[in-house]
């Protein structure tokens, strides 16, 4: 539960998270859902059949078109979640910067954690399903989203074991977690996204194919951002594809800033055209003020 600690629960019993596209789930709730049912909302007309029921007649269109059609109404349902959290390598990092819980400085491994146990309780506390995705190069971790309060447990137990792995391979893996969701529904991603941005941006369309909505937490730490290094440095690959470099970090500052900017604008642009959230994180940043900027400003 260290996970979960009660600032983190305080703050996310005061919060609700609406769903923007419609969704599929298995049971009533506060969602719109592409499937037709009984609700407030109407969605559209259609031609009546026997068997029908005569009461979602609407009379006024059929006195003035002489046709029998019925009002057919938007079908709310709960929302099906699944939070993939990149567990590789260079999540390992933590930085002079880093916010704390604690007494304990949140390396980008533990801070997804943690974002990611907020969400999972925020989820089930109001009654839609919440599932788990770790990975690295490859899945490490899958559990399908379910409601039941015993859900949260679970996610928490697979977070508080999964320790950083090896290299990222992002894109194929979200190519197989966009297959393996059944039903459209949300998908949220945790990461700081060091790959290859052009096969990321292509497995986030199969996301839009599959018709989920989808929020980018891009996890980055202050030192990553900024490349305040100025000494002579030994730089080392956290997943150890590259050998260690000892560089003077003032001659490739410019190169590396003008990299990232470029980096982060490319997946900024994609979310954009995809209609996703792009959330950029700085992992100085408290967890609680992360959640309660995006929360507040989605509600």
């Amino acid at each position: 539960m260290r996970l979960l600690p009660p600032e983190t629960m305080g703050v996310m019993r005061r919060m609700e998270w609406y769903a923007r596209r419609r969704m599929q789930g298995t049971l009533t709730g506060r969602h719109s859902s592409p499937d037709k049912g009984f609700s407030v909302e109407f969605a559209e007309h259609r031609e009546y059949t026997p068997g029908d029921d005569p009461k979602n007649l609407d009379w006024r269109v059929i006195a003035k078109s002489d046709r029998n059609v019925i009002r057919q109404y938007i079908e709310e349902t709960n929302l099906r979640a699944t939070i993939a959290v990149d567990v590789s390598g260079s999540m390992s990092y933590t930085g002079d910067s880093a916010a704390k819980v604690g007494e304990v400085a949140l390396s980008k491994l533990e801070y997804a954690k943690h974002l990611a146990a907020a969400l999972a309780y925020l989820f089930v506390k109001q009654g839609d399903g919440a599932g788990l995705v770790t990975f690295d190069k490859a899945t490490r971790g899958f559990i399908r989203s379910g409601s039941r309060p015993s859900q949260v447990r679970r996610i928490l137990e697979e977070l508080h074991r999964t320790g950083a792995g090896e290299d990222s391979d992002a894109g194929p893996v979200l190519h197989e977690v966009a297959e393996r969701i059944p039903r459209r529904g949300l998908v949220i991603l945790i990461s700081d996204l060091f790959d290859d941005p052009e096969r990321i941006v292509e497995a986030l369309h199969h996301f839009d194919y599959r018709q989920h909505e989808l929020v980018i937490f891009h996890l980055l730490a202050e030192e990553e951002l900024t490349f305040p290094f100025k000494s002579f440095q030994r730089f080392r690959d956290l997943e150890k594809v590259q050998p260690m470099l000892r560089i003077d970090p003032q001659a490739v500052r410019a190169a590396y800033l003008e990299r990232m900017r470029a980096f982060v604008k490319r997946i900024d642009a994609a979310c954009g055209r995809l209609r996703a959230d792009y959330v950029p994180v700085n992992t100085k940043t408290p967890l609680r003020d992360t959640l309660l900027r995006y929360l507040g400003g989605r509600k």
